[in-house]
């Protein structure tokens, strides 16, 4: 087995568990605290190993302590001290302290165990835990009582440890030392003399504990012996009788007189303590305090001359002793009249609370003044303090009333506090206060009050029956059953009966749908609704409700003749000689939502590989984009999807097949128009002039209604039916609606396409958006003003 050189001694302690080798023992005694290099033995006679071989053979001294306490000398075979040797610290509290250590010699291996014995020094002196120690003796002690001591401690053990104390010379006590073995020596005090405090109250011994080493050592101790005091002297006021006057208006805390008594003792014993003696049913605590450490007395109660102008008081001095002794004492107090009754005020309430709709004049209370006193201090004034709708009158002498004497308003103030004082007219004058506490009733005075003159309410279309859509409020400043307000309907719309649309609950003013909404259908209703209180008579107030409809995208586009037919599928021709941008067809859809909801766009679809048309995403105009090649094919199957803007985007299709024909006589279609260039007036020319001709008087006949409208249109009047309207864009898109609104008309000067453009008016009232549609298959929003009626005219982009 190897080992590197910092593990040799694990390596060699591991062989000591796994050779089989022969083990003999050799046993050494040292003296703890010996100098380093003291010889304890020599290995190479104890082994029977020659000297000189102790170096071949590898011999190897091992233990298992932290420090390396023994080596061997390779030359001699002695073996000797390394390190200090500190028995106490290698074996504490131990009777035999021995170190192990193992001898190895290889060549061949050799163990021998080594047993060296520690012998004790005495190099520790006893010592006590405490410097000083206090005993507290009574001088009624007996004699032959035994008090226990501390006990000293010592390092050292066996014959150098603690083996007996001894008592500095004193004539009260002794000392006994009990021996308890070899491990425990105790002492205990011994009274001998039957101590006296007042001769000697504190008396001093010192404790010497001796260890048996020799020379021995020893450690002290301080006892400090405290006589203790026995109560056998009784306390002694310095006056049999007391006497005092005080003032009857004395106020609590004021001196009366300062009581003395003393006591020989100390202590305890000496410690007085001073009381009152209750006597028959007079306690003196009830109108004076004393205190128990000084004798001082004070005023604790009201003093009165006129119920008892003099107190006889009997008090006592305790000492603290454990069988307490005491004194008993006199005390005269006598009491000085002065002007020390104040009015006393009683009040009778006659009505309280007080109506606030009250009569001026009206009783409330009726008051009454006393004062104990008599003469000028007997006589008093009353008055009120403060300002406040009341007043008192006088009814005879010292009898008053209190009056209503302005408006009450329970709303303003609900709870007076009227402020009596009485005065009486002694020197010097007393006064005493006192406060009514007036509380006004409520009268129905207020009717229900909403926060708004006008309440809108927003519901969108197609929510659900049942449903919560607002909750009035409306407050009453009275209260209880003045102030519970209840809610109903009033009337009917002029366009529908309210009832059957909406409910109101009449505890909370939550308004309840009866219907789900259709925008398409009503887009607004108005009603009145009446909240009433509880109060006799009932007040009430009402308020007008505008309901608006908020569309909801719930209706898919419709295309528009001639490709509406649901399912068919449409066909168009044109020419293979077309030109790139060759009119093909246009698709018109129209979506029965408003708003963003009915803006359509236009895509299409083609046969994969094919790329020959177009659509315009606003106007659904299908133009070609190339001209034709002979790869292409005859028949061209096209699918146009129509989508609106609402969320989520609604949709429908339509299917066209575009034909290729060899010349444009075998086109037959109503809605193309083919340009010509002639440089004569032709047929297309009359038909241009025709159109513009009908889109002008369509245009001013429009702009004429929508005048009238405006003048005679007012903010009550809601139309639930409406025709449909069908509304073309500058670029040839439609828009739908069924809606009745207000509309801001443009046109546009481009003759050819030319077509009145209507956008609906901010309705309900808000911020609107005005939608742009260019030529280049896009729309921009643009925003307006809120609530104010705006005419923009949109020119078309090429």
């Amino acid at each position: 087995m190897g080992c590197g050189r910092n593990n040799r001694t694990l390596c060699w302690v591991f062989i000591l568990f796994l050779c089989d080798c022969c083990v003999a023992q050799i046993s050494y005694s040292v003296s703890e605290e010996v100098d380093k290099g003291t010889v304890v033995g020599n290995l190479a006679k104890d082994l029977n190993v020659n000297a000189r071989d102790l170096q071949a053979r590898n011999l190897n001294i091992v233990s298992g302590y932290s420090k390396k306490y023994f080596e061997a000398n390779f030359k001699t075979g002695d073996l000797y001290v390394n390190e200090r040797i500190d028995r106490e610290e290698l074996c504490p509290n131990t009777i035999k302290c021995t170190l192990k250590l193992e001898a190895i010699l290889s060549n061949p291996m050799v163990l021998h165990r080594i047993e060296v014995v520690v012998t004790d020094l005495n190099d520790n002196a006893p010592t006590f835990v405490e410097r000083s120690h206090s005993l507290n003796i009574s001088e009624l002690s007996p004699t032959g009582e035994h008090f226990l001591l501390p006990m000293a401690l010592d390092a050292d053990m066996g014959s150098n440890s603690v083996k007996t104390y001894r008592l500095s010379p004193n004539e009260y006590f002794s000392l006994d030392v009990q021996n308890g073995g070899e491990h425990s020596v105790s002492a205990e005090l011994v009274l001998l003399k039957a101590l006296d405090r007042e001769k000697q109250a504190l008396i001093t011994l010192i404790l010497t504990a001796v260890d048996g080493g020799k020379p021995p050592k020893t450690g002290t101790l301080k006892i400090n012996v405290n006589v203790l005091d026995v109560n056998d002297n009784t306390p002694s006021f310095s006056k049999t009788l007391y006497k005092a006057r005080v003032n009857e208006n004395a106020p609590a805390g004021s001196s009366v007189i300062q009581l003395s008594a003393t006591d020989l003792d100390e202590g305890d014993n000496g410690r007085l303590t001073y009381s009152f003696v209750k006597r028959a049913n007079f306690n003196p605590s009830d109108v004076f305090l004393i205190n128990a450490e000084t004798g001082e007395i004070t005023v604790k109660g009201d003093l009165d001359f006129e119920a008892q102008p003099a107190y006889e008081i009997h008090v006592q001095a305790t000492d603290k002793g454990s069988s307490p002794r005491r004194a008993n004492g006199k005390l005269l107090v006598e009491v000085i009249d002065v002007n020390d009754n104040a009015p006393e005020i009683v009040v009778t309430s006659l009505m309280n609370p007080v109506k606030e709709d009250a009569d001026i004049g009206s009783v409330v209370a009726l008051v009454t003044v006393t004062d104990k006193d008599g003469g000028k201090n007997g006589q008093t004034n009353c008055k009120l303090i403060g300002s406040a709708p009341f007043k008192l009158t006088s009814n005879y002498k010292n009898y008053y009333s209190l009056v209503v004497d302005g408006p009450l308003d329970r709303e303003g103030c609900s709870v007076y506090n009227v402020t009596i004082t009485a005065t009486d007219e002694g020197t010097p004058p007393l006064s005493s206060t006192s406060i009514i506490t007036v509380h006004v009733s409520d009268a129905n005075d207020n009717a229900p009050r909403f926060m708004q003159p006008v309440i809108n309410i927003y519901v969108k279309e197609n929510s659900a029956v049942g449903a919560s859509i607002y909750t009035i409020t409306a407050v009453d400043p009275d209260i209880n059953e003045n102030a519970r307000v209840t809610y109903s309907l009033l009337g009917d719309s002029k366009t529908i009966p309210i009832t059957s649309v909406v409910n109101i609950n009449s505890e909370t003013g939550d308004v309840i749908s009866l219907q789900s909404f259709n925008f398409e259908e009503l887009k607004t209703f108005q009603f009145k609704v009446q909240a009433k209180d509880s109060g006799v008579p009932p007040l009430s107030s009402n308020v007008t409700v505008n309901v608006f409809i908020l569309d909801e995208n719930d209706n898919n586009p419709a295309v528009l003749a001639p490709y509406s037919e649901h399912g068919s599928v449409n066909s168009e021709s044109i020419p293979y000689s077309a030109e790139a941008g060759y009119f093909v067809a246009k698709i018109r859809a129209v979506d029965a939502d408003s708003g963003y909801n009915a803006l359509l766009s236009y895509h299409l679809s083609e046969p994969k590989g094919n790329n020959l048309f177009r659509i315009g995403t606003s106007t659904g105009e299908i133009r070609t984009k190339r001209r034709m090649s002979d790869n292409d094919l005859k028949t061209h199957p096209l699918v146009v999807l129509v989508s609106d803007n609402g969320e989520p985007s609604l949709s429908a299709t339509v299917s066209i097949d575009v034909v290729v024909v060899e010349s444009t006589a075998d086109i037959q279609t109503q809605f193309r128009h083919v340009p010509v260039k002639e440089d004569s007036f032709s047929d297309l020319n009359l038909y241009l002039l025709i159109a513009i001709v009908s889109v002008s008087a369509i245009f001013l006949l429009s702009l004429i209604s929508l005048i009238a409208v405006k003048c005679h249109r007012t903010d009550g009047s809601f139309s639930r039916y409406s025709a449909p309207m069908i509304t073309t864009h500058p670029d040839g898109s439609w828009s739908y609606s069924k809606a009745t609104q207000q509309y801001d008309v443009c046109f546009s000067s481009d003759t050819l396409k030319s077509d009145m453009v209507v956008f609906p008016a901010p309705f309900p009232p808000g911020d609107a958006e005005l939608i742009s549609i260019n030529g280049g298959d896009t729309y921009t929003r643009t925003q307006t003003l809120p609530n104010k009626e705006k005419v923009s005219c949109l020119p078309p982009k090429n």
